[in-house]
């Protein structure tokens, strides 16, 4: 399945070029279908249900479907799952479980919302092509880093191979009186793990990637500039870049005239940032888009056309440079970094690399375990980690006859 994850600075138009991407698929006769969250989509877009979040998706055009989805709702289905579970213990404590009609839900659920729906889509045959209506872009960044660090977390604080102590639980604790975690808390781990291992599986999924919707300005591209590093950072390939509400060149009125020369002017200076990836001109319709028939104006050309992702493979590459600089270095992309907001910290076996407020934990490949972190530059849009073998770890070579 292909899956365009749809996101960029916020007021960029985002929900509205989601749809188009979505209208696209579905011109080009794949079976697509359209995932949003917004409150105002899809029906301002798609001219469906107003008001209405769709348990099950909806028909918007032929070969089109769109979901809105409902945080508050599965929300309370998680809490009162969590709460029956928890039965025994609450009762205990002589806590009153809560009424599903006085359930609200915390900051937070839209995003676990969004995951869960991805993941239950992305799972579905029905579909050749899954848009989503993601947040805005520093929060996407943030959700779709969220399954590998919450399973870094829950190996760190649960470690899988004291689970095998389980069964041992009651002699351990009499004979040592060594307090073993519940039986509950690992099953409660071991599923998280599974839900967390699916969506990881569909953020990495070759055919998964992002498309940055923007506008046209310095100050837009500057942000997309810090974001299109931080994507990079997380492993996210970033498929194309959509600026939208482009104004008419030539106007003789001269304010629109200046208007659109400023949007020029950027518009040049995005395409020399991003050399490696298709920016795509979306015209100013003069009004917002209502319905089907004027997304249709929308993905004339190549502007909606839904291209094959980059290339799926780590990112992450380490480079053998033992015979002649007596080093290996790791090579992390970072289009768009400043050396000013790059910082680099090595934990034992993990690096922990920061740019700008995104952080990622790696774990070292095992060769680069036996080194010490010697360097590290910013070139060409990468960070350079330089490693130098470990005398007392690395294998020394045999002594020639």
């Amino acid at each position: 399945m292909r899956t365009v994850l749809v996101t960029g600075p916020g007021g960029a138009g985002r929900t509205t070029l989601a749809a188009a991407t979505a209208l696209a698929g579905a011109r080009q006769g794949a079976r697509t279908l359209l995932l949003t969250t917004q409150s105002s989509a899809p029906e301002a877009v798609l001219g469906t249900r107003p008001g209405v979040a769709e348990p099950a998706p909806i028909a918007s055009a032929p070969g089109l479907y769109a979901r809105r989805i409902d945080p508050a709702d599965r929300f309370r289905q998680e809490f009162l799952a969590f709460q029956e579970r928890a039965g025994a213990a609450l009762d205990l404590l002589g806590a009153a479980p809560l009424d599903e009609d006085e359930l609200t839900e915390l900051p937070g659920s839209e995003s676990f919302a969004l995951l869960h729906a991805l993941r239950a889509e992305h799972a579905s045959d029905a579909w050749d092509l899954l848009v989503v209506d993601m947040p805005p872009a520093a929060e996407t960044i943030r959700l779709l880093a969220l399954p590998a660090q919450v399973r870094r977390y829950l190996r760190r604080l649960l470690p899988p191979e004291r689970q095998a102590a389980r069964a041992l639980r009651p002699v351990l604790a009499q004979l040592a009186g060594v307090p073993m975690p519940a039986q509950k808390l690992y099953e409660a781990a071991e599923r998280w793990e599974s839900e967390l291992a699916a969506v990881q599986r569909v953020v990495d999924a070759p055919g998964t990637s992002v498309r940055l919707v923007t506008d046209a300005g310095p100050v837009a591209n500057a942000t997309l500039r810090t974001l299109r590093a931080g994507l990079a950072l997380h492993g996210r390939r970033t498929d194309g870049v959509l600026v939208n509400r482009l104004l008419p060149t030539g106007s003789a009125d001269p304010f629109l005239a200046g208007l659109s020369g400023s949007q020029q002017t950027a518009l040049k200076a995005l395409r020399e940032d991003f050399p490696d990836v298709p920016v795509h001109e979306v015209p100013h319709l003069g009004r917002d888009p209502q319905g089907v028939a004027e997304l249709d104006e929308l993905i004339d050309g190549p502007t909606g056309a839904v291209h094959p992702p980059p290339p799926a493979a780590d990112p992450w590459t380490v480079e053998d440079r033992l015979a002649i600089e007596g080093i290996l270095v790791w090579r992390v992309p970072l289009p768009g970094a400043e050396r000013d907001g790059l910082g680099l910290v090595r934990r034992g076996d993990e690096i922990v690399v920061t740019v700008g407020r995104f952080r990622r934990i790696r774990t070292l490949p095992s060769a680069l375990r036996r080194c010490t972190v010697s360097g590290a530059a910013l070139r060409d849009g990468a960070l350079e980690i330089r490693f130098t073998p470990d005398p007392g770890l690395w294998p020394r070579t045999a002594p020639s006859d």
